[in-house]
């Protein structure tokens, strides 16, 4: 189900369409393939600090759920505490063992992996460039941007970023993730993230976006896992063939190891 098909609609009709829509998603799922000539796989994950929605804190569950993706590139959030010394919770040396997965490296995050919470792994390659973002806003929200090359002759942006709660601060963190891009830059680009906009029309803060990644990709609900209503994450690109089969990453295993189910997509470079 698209977020535009809920709009005007009741919260009981909205509950029984994404009750419809998961049961067809169902009936067809098949395994994931690259298809058309799609390079990689990208993945964004909000692991809800590896709380799942049964209240048990498991980050293995948390990674066997990365596993199960198997992305080329992936954009956790809320993988660090939030308070305190802000400890990474995942064990990344296993992650890689068993991916191949490796975290984008940032500088004064202590014990914590990422920054601000967002974390961004990719599995070959190597990174040029890395920058860490402060988003305005009441909440200590940011955002990592790295310069990856997948090899010799491609490289690939990465914006990875988790915007806050509050309308007003979302705007003004869209601005800042614009302002990162120069208008006469055309590298290929991707935004990740959970940007918790569920709203459309004028007051979303997705409309500041469009201007550099819009038309966006048709929205897939992965909030709450356990009944996808509201498109919160978001896989955005700057070309407008870049993005492919965009979709939500709906297990049992998915739908309980977080609030949030994982959005991956191809990307064709």
């Amino acid at each position: 189900m698209e977020i535009d098909d809920i709009k005007g609609r009741s919260l009981p009709e909205t509950v029984l369409l994404s009750i419809r829509a998961r049961n067809a998603r169902k009936a067809k799922a098949t395994p994931r393939k690259r298809v058309n000539g799609a390079e990689i796989v990208v993945a964004s994950y909000n692991v809800h600090k590896c709380i799942g929605t049964d209240r048990r804190f498991d980050p293995e569950r948390t990674a066997r759920v990365i596993r199960e993706i198997s992305p080329d590139v992936i954009a956790l959030q809320e993988a660090d505490n939030r308070f305190g010394d802000r400890a990474g919770l995942l064990d990344l040396a296993r992650l890689e063992h068993d991916t191949g997965l490796v975290p984008v490296p940032v500088i004064g995050n202590g014990k914590g992996h990422g920054w601000r919470g967002n974390v961004l792994l990719f599995k070959r390659g190597s990174v040029r460039d890395v920058h860490q973002i402060k988003l305005p806003g009441l909440e200590p929200r940011g955002a990592l941007v790295a310069e990856i090359d997948l090899d010799e002759k491609r490289s690939l942006r990465v914006i990875a970023a988790h915007l806050g709660l509050l309308r007003r601060s979302r705007s003004e963190q869209a601005r800042v993730v614009l302002d990162i891009m120069s208008s006469a830059d055309e590298r290929p680009t991707l935004l990740l993230g959970d940007l918790n906009e569920w709203r459309l029309g004028n007051r979303s803060a997705l409309n500041t976006l469009h201007t550099t990644f819009g038309p966006t990709p048709p929205a897939v609900p992965t909030f709450p896992s356990g009944l996808p209503v509201l498109a919160l994450d978001r896989i955005l690109g700057n070309r407008h063939d870049l993005v492919s089969a965009v979709e939500a990453h709906d297990t049992p295993l998915s739908r309980v190891a977080s609030d949030h189910l994982p959005l991956t997509a191809f990307v064709h470079l």
